[in-house]
């Protein structure tokens, strides 16, 4: 068993910046993901943030296992919540054998922050 730990930090108002160009929030989020941030109103850039600390954690957590670091994009890693708000790591196209992600993140007005682990058995 191998476990690796990533972890991150934004700024909210970079992330509230960069979506100034709707090509980065395309490029970035997925469609769930877009509409879950969208939901939240005022605290909608929070929540991208929080999205976005959250795939740099992961892919820093699961970098060790990939052959290039082109393997993966921002949509590969998709940040959802659980029924209880436990968020969660669905990986779309990405060829990780026995893989577990569990995921956290934080944020409030100025910070997002996320820690992602990778176990693999």
């Amino acid at each position: 068993m191998n476990i690796y730990v990533g972890n991150d930090i934004i700024e909210v108002e970079r992330i509230k910046e960069a979506m100034k160009d709707k090509n980065f929030t395309i490029r970035v989020f997925t469609d769930n993901e877009i509409a879950y941030c969208e939901k939240k109103g005022r605290n909608k850039y929070q929540s991208y943030a929080a999205r976005f600390a959250a795939k740099e954690a992961v892919f820093k957590a699961i970098s060790p296992k990939l052959r290039s670091k082109f393997e993966i994009s921002w949509k590969n890693v998709e940040i959802l919540k659980e029924d209880g708000n436990r968020p969660f790591v669905n990986l779309i196209g990405v060829n990780l054998k026995k893989v577990k992600i569990d995921v956290s993140i934080s944020h409030i007005e100025k910070y997002a922050i996320a820690t992602a682990v990778a176990v693999f058995s």
